[in-house]
């Protein structure tokens, strides 16, 4: 995991892809705990045996934002920021659903540091374009650029 002292210090490693992520396998618990965190239980994430017989390759899929919200937990193991006071979720822009995830898929995430901008406040807003990569597939399963808020 890269340790980045000042959130200034970004600006040194902007449009140099970071280390990835491991590898976290998406599974039919993971899936329907957030089905019931979020309230959607579609049939195509939560229903193995309708998806069997009428989903493409016969498994259910991964929620969307179950995909993005494995973000945070990944890039935490790619590259933190240390001595801050606090750090915010800014946002995401840019969020595209890209590939579908079946039960079973592995995931990783690849981040690149896309821009960093210091603030009339003293913080940092950062801007890192992160892509959720499925094992095995050409195109990854989301592109988002995520916003953060870095306060020394």
């Amino acid at each position: 995991m890269l340790k980045i002292a000042h959130p200034a210090d970004v600006s040194g490693l902007i449009g140099q892809e970071l280390e990835l992520s491991s590898w976290v396998t998406v599974d039919q618990t993971m899936i329907d705990e957030f089905a019931d965190a979020t309230g959607d239980h579609q049939w195509i994430h939560v229903d193995p045996a309708r998806a069997e017989s009428e989903l493409p390759g016969g498994k259910t899929i991964a929620h969307g934002y179950l995909v993005l919200s494995l973000l945070p937990r990944l890039a935490l193991e790619i590259s933190t920021l240390e001595n801050l006071s606090k750090s915010l979720n800014y946002g995401s822009d840019r969020v595209r659903f890209t590939n579908m995830v079946p039960v079973g898929s592995r995931v990783r995430l690849r981040k690149t540091f896309k821009s960093v901008e210091h603030l009339k406040n003293g913080g940092y807003k950062i801007i890192a374009d992160c892509v959720m990569e499925i094992e095995g597939e050409d195109r990854p399963a989301l592109r988002a650029e995520v916003i953060s808020l870095a306060f020394p």
